[in-house]
């Protein structure tokens, strides 16, 4: 029944529109992955939660097999010294206990390669939402204000920046994440100070500050309000300044 909703020629006038319009395009994209991202984020953390608490236990296991060991050893250094311990019997105790140590080690080495795994799709699930970021703001500052900057990570060796870029006398400070609180703000704007004492001809007179994600909690967008930080996701704007304000003033 869903395809009976639209007629032929609203399909045709929707493929159209996502052909020649790229914001309509970004918001479509936007609605579609964003649940997907956020479940696959979702899954990923119960995952390393899941595998931490297992390399936990395992490492308090190895630590008792560590004190088993060592006291064998007294036992056997005792047993020498008496000899009135079956020497044979505490070889073969030993054996078995490095055995146990073997296969506890062998399931924390398959433990590492799955968190290697969780956390390899977690980087490029960070990855791409800041390539998305770049690519949506740098379309509406373009769109809106008739500004086109190039955006990009920065890099220094104190500190990485998400979203960059400079020109003339407008410079753009951003982070980017798929889900986002008041602690990725206050990471900003820690940042931006930063930049001032330590890098100061990284900024320009007239600066945004913006922080682009999937899903801002209630917190970051009544902090951004307070520091007039922009905050959006590819189909609105959870909080926007007056950006014309800022960069025409």
């Amino acid at each position: 029944m869903g395809s009976e909703l639209l007629t032929k020629e609203e399909k045709e006038r929707i493929l159209k529109t996502l052909e020649i319009d790229i914001e309509f395009r970004y918001a479509i994209a936007g609605l579609i992955g964003l649940n997907e991202i956020l479940r696959r984020l979702d899954r990923h953390e119960e995952e390393l939660v899941r595998i931490r608490e297992e390399q936990k236990r395992i490492w308090e296991e190895i630590a008792r097999l560590r004190e088993d060991m060592n006291k064998l050893r007294e036992d056997m250094i005792k047993g020498f010294e008496r000899h009135d311990i079956e020497l044979a019997k505490l070889r073969e105790d030993f054996l078995k206990m490095v055995e146990r140590i073997d296969r506890v080690e062998e399931r924390l080495d398959n433990m590492n390669v799955r968190l290697g795994r969780v956390e390899r799709t977690l980087e490029k699930l960070t990855l791409d939402i800041e390539e998305e970021a770049r690519s949506i703001i740098r379309y509406r500052l373009r769109n809106e204000l008739g500004i086109d900057i190039e955006l990009k990570s920065l890099h220094l060796p104190d500190m990485e920046i998400n979203i960059y870029g400079c020109r003339d006398d407008i410079c753009i400070v951003g982070e980017a994440s798929v889900r986002a609180s008041a602690n990725l703000l206050d990471e900003l704007l820690d940042k931006v100070k930063d930049l001032k004492k330590k890098y100061p001809e990284k900024l320009k007179p007239k600066t945004i500050l913006v922080i682009y994600t999937s899903l801002a909690l209630p917190e970051l967008v009544e902090k951004a309000e307070k520091h007039n930080i922009w905050v959006l996701k590819a189909t609105e704007d959870y909080y926007k300044p007056d950006l014309a304000k800022i960069v025409f003033s």
